[in-house]
């Protein structure tokens, strides 16, 4: 029987982190879940080929994709961190559609992810792709399914569609509208995944380092108000910031699936920004605790969307670590990316976090447009100050889709077609130049920064305080792999 949908996640591991992926987390992708989920809804016999977590490369997972020979093969270009990891994807996804044109010139490929939404007619020219889906993808794909099993060959009618025609000419559609009732989707299709092979960030698993799987990934909410310069998020919900959120009887619903039948402990909350609306948070969190869960769970957050009430109903609900996008310490850079916080709700709320016993990883960005040498050691200091549990150090990168990108071509500055310079761990990385400095020396100065911060003496005995010997022996071991940088071998 003939497969309607195979569904990819694309592995670029080796060309992202070399040899750090064993410190990364092998994420369930949720994005892949949930389309196969809703496709498979609608009657369409569906199945998942995730390369990432068995660890395929692009000739293997082109092989596996003509094995299965499915009337439509949707690769879905997203990673662990969306607005990151789908950029320097793309050199593996093209590697594998060449490889399933060349040996079928008759399948049928579409692409959707971030950068493919933010660059389609580009993403279409650079590869042998036949589709590209802008937005979600749930309904497009399911529309295209439909004139394909009708036996279309051109003139798509499909919204949120771009494709090339007959003649090579690229047809844009209507974008498709947003699923506005996030209950109406459902549940994640977790059961065509291996979840036994999925684990968590080291970091998220300090306190029990030997049990980071299984893990899971959940969402409440979808999209982003806001629009910070640097983040290209809004790019999978038709370009506009906006926000939409699940109900948390959905939600408990979900997280009941995830522990009693895949045995989860550990779990992402996939939200851009969990902490946004109170009573949403703390009715889940109430939930939770009602259930009497044992979980191990991090979150994102912002400085000014906590307070201590939801502290307190996170911490008894199992969220032990809230990831803080900080930036930079300096407020003329963080306000040039529109990142508007005053260094008192920095305090406030790292000092409201600690007092109730939840962890942070702060996120920090060295090299954005007004950053000079002396505004990222500012930086690195007000990490260091803090010391906090764990730390993010990326470089800014204009990643299609986002203002800062669109801004760069504005002002002539040259960015690169090769999609790999937009990795932060990679060997080919290549940050964005800031007003006072070139790209090596933003890169330079992260990765010096990386050793700085996880050597420091007060950080390491931090760590052995709070987690234990064994896990200061993980960061020395960290510590032992010298990320190698071709701009700075030159």
């Amino acid at each position: 029987m003939t497969t309607d949908l195979l569904v990819v996640n694309p592995s670029a591991k080796m060309d992202m982190y070399k040899n750090l992926s064993s410190f990364s987390a092998l994420e369930p992708p949720l994005f892949a879940a949930l389309l196969a989920s809703y496709v498979r809804k609608d009657g369409y016999s569906v199945k998942i080929l995730d390369a990432e977590v068995e660890d395929l490369p692009p000739n293997e997972t082109a092989a596996r994709i003509i094995e299965c020979s499915p009337r439509l093969t949707a690769i879905v270009v997203m990673g662990i961190n969306p607005s990151a990891s789908s950029t320097p994807k793309m050199p593996a996804t093209r590697r594998i559609v060449h490889e399933v044109k060349e040996k079928d010139p008759s399948a049928k490929i579409i692409l959707g992810g971030i950068h493919p939404a933010a660059l389609p007619e580009k993403t279409l020219k650079e590869t042998e792709a036949d589709f590209i889906y802008q937005g979600e993808g749930y309904r497009t794909i399911t529309e295209l399914l439909n004139e394909l099993e009708r036996g279309s060959e051109d003139n798509f009618k499909t919204r949120g569609l771009w494709y090339k025609n007959s003649n090579n000419k690229i047809t844009a559609n209507a974008p498709a509208p947003l699923v506005e009732n996030l209950d109406s989707l459902p549940l994640a299709a977790w059961d065509l995944l291996p979840m036994e092979k999925y684990r968590a960030h080291n970091w998220h698993c300090f306190e029990d380092l030997d049990h980071r799987s299984p893990y899971g990934v959940i969402y409440t909410s979808l999209g982003c108000p806001f629009n910070c310069s640097y983040c290209n998020i809004k790019t999978l919900y038709n370009g506009k910031p906006g926000i939409r959120f699940r109900s948390p009887e959905k939600v408990l619903e979900e997280i009941d699936l995830l522990v009693e039948k895949y045995k989860i402990k550990n779990i992402k909350f996939f939200d851009e920004l969990f902490t946004l609306k109170q009573t949403h948070v703390t009715d889940i969190c109430d939930r939770i605790t009602k259930n009497d869960y044992d979980l191990n769970i991090w979150a994102y957050a912002r400085v000014d969307t906590i307070n201590e009430s939801i502290l307190e109903r996170m911490k008894k609900a199992g969220i032990k670590w809230l990831a803080y996008g900080f930036e930079s310490a300096n407020v003329n850079v963080r306000k040039g990316v529109s990142k508007n916080f005053e260094q008192s709700q920095f305090e406030r709320a790292i000092d409201l976090t600690r007092k109730k016993g939840v962890y942070i990883i702060g996120n920090f960005i060295f090299g954005l447009p007004d950053d000079n040498k002396d505004t990222m050691r500012e930086t690195l200091e007000l990490a260091k100050k803090y010391n906090f549990e764990y730390v993010n150090f990326y470089t800014a990168m204009a990643y299609p889709g986002s203002e800062l990108y669109n801004e760069s071509l504005k002002k002539g500055i040259k960015l690169s077609d090769n999609w790999l310079e937009y990795s932060q761990y990679g060997y080919e990385t290549v940050p964005l130049p800031t007003k006072y400095l070139t790209s090596k020396e933003v890169l330079e100065f992260r990765d010096k920064a990386f050793k700085e911060y996880f050597s420091n003496p007060k950080y390491i005995d931090m760590i052995r305080e709070k987690f234990g010997e064994k896990v200061v022996e993980h960061i020395n071991t960290m510590l032992t792999y010298n990320i190698r940088r071709k701009i700075l071998e030159g």
